[in-house]
């Protein structure tokens, strides 16, 4: 069923953006302004197909919001500088924590409900678990720029008085789907391990530097995208407690795990060669994560996420294997 809401997405090019554009589509919403830079010819084919209203340069967004005033009714802000291994921390002040402190402004002063993306990778080295309890918030050390800037970013809009009615910031985990075609050396273990097999018939995965795991043994909660725009939807549509919120699985998988499900999914027999970890990515290395998800779960949020093993096979098969986009 058709709905008249107005929707923007940032990022909405990008490969969680472009994915739950998709599903605000397969849920009746039409009427989306589309927000991203757009001038990554890759990033065209993830719109191919959808619907949507208007297509707005982020630069120009906050002008457009101001020609069209009472137009959006939810903003979903997905877009964000992501390369975990840039090291410049203004570019990602610029992106990630400036522009973002724009959007919730504009929200607040608008009474638009916001749903924006954080990271996992604010947690570090989990030296104060994965429990999204906002007391703990102030005290995480990323281990990263990118990490940094999430953080920050959430630190800031817990500080604030003024606030969009409902807000949410969601920690993605490990996110693996369709549509990260165009991210290069950011897309997920999975996409690359599928085009290493279709080339070379094996998996590469990064060996241990910590005697602690095993090669192939470094834990993650892998999360598919799916279940991000799902639960992303929901929180649209429920409104709970606003606030800081984990989006993981819950459980923690090995790499190995992942690999063994991608080779059964591919009906082959596994094959790993261990490679050393970048050295400009080993020092800041996760070596686990996992979802503390009792909190989503408190607020209301009932469905079942993907285990590993099916999240991967919906993926090869829908989307891998026909070089297909949601």
């Amino acid at each position: 069923m058709q709905t008249t809401d107005t929707i923007a997405v940032t990022g909405a090019a990008g490969f969680i953006g472009s994915c739950l554009v998709a599903a605000l589509n397969e849920s009746g919403f039409e009427q989306l302004v589309l927000v991203d830079d757009f001038s990554d010819e890759q990033k065209v084919f993830n719109l191919k197909g959808k619907k949507y209203a208007h297509k707005v340069h982020r630069e120009q967004f906050r002008d457009w919001c101001e020609a069209h005033p009472k137009t959006i009714q939810y903003i979903f802000h997905l877009g964000a500088r992501t390369d975990t291994t840039l090291h410049d921390y203004t570019v990602f002040k610029k992106l990630n924590v400036d522009y973002s402190k724009e959007i919730w402004e504009y929200c607040t002063e608008e009474g638009i409900p916001l749903v924006y993306a954080s990271s996992a990778a604010t947690y570090g080295n989990g030296e104060y678990g994965y429990k999204d309890d906002e007391q703990i918030i102030s005290s995480l050390k990323p281990l990263n720029a990118y990490g940094q800037s999430k953080n920050d970013f959430d630190i800031w809009a817990l500080e604030q008085k003024h606030t969009p009615p409902f807000w949410a910031g969601l920690k993605f985990f490990n996110v693996y789907g369709p549509n990260e075609y165009h991210k290069a050396r950011m897309a997920s273990v999975i996409f690359h391990a599928y085009r290493q097999i279709k080339e070379r018939g094996y998996i590469k995965l990064f060996r241990s530097h910590n005697p602690d795991y095993r090669d192939g043994e470094q834990m993650r909660d892998f999360i598919y995208v799916k279940d991000v725009i799902s639960v992303a939807i929901w929180l649209m549509r429920n409104r709970p407690a606003s606030g800081i919120y984990n989006l993981g699985t819950g459980t923690a998988r090995s790499f190995n795990d992942l690999a063994n499900a991608i080779f059964t999914s591919l009906h082959l027999s596994g094959k790993i060669e261990y490679i050393d970890t970048p050295e400009d990515i080993r020092e800041k290395y996760q070596y686990f994560t996992e979802a503390d998800m009792g909190k989503l779960r408190a607020a209301g949020y009932t469905d079942e996420f993907y285990t590993l093993e099916k999240g991967v096979a919906d993926y090869l098969k829908l989307y891998l294997e026909k070089s297909a986009y949601y």
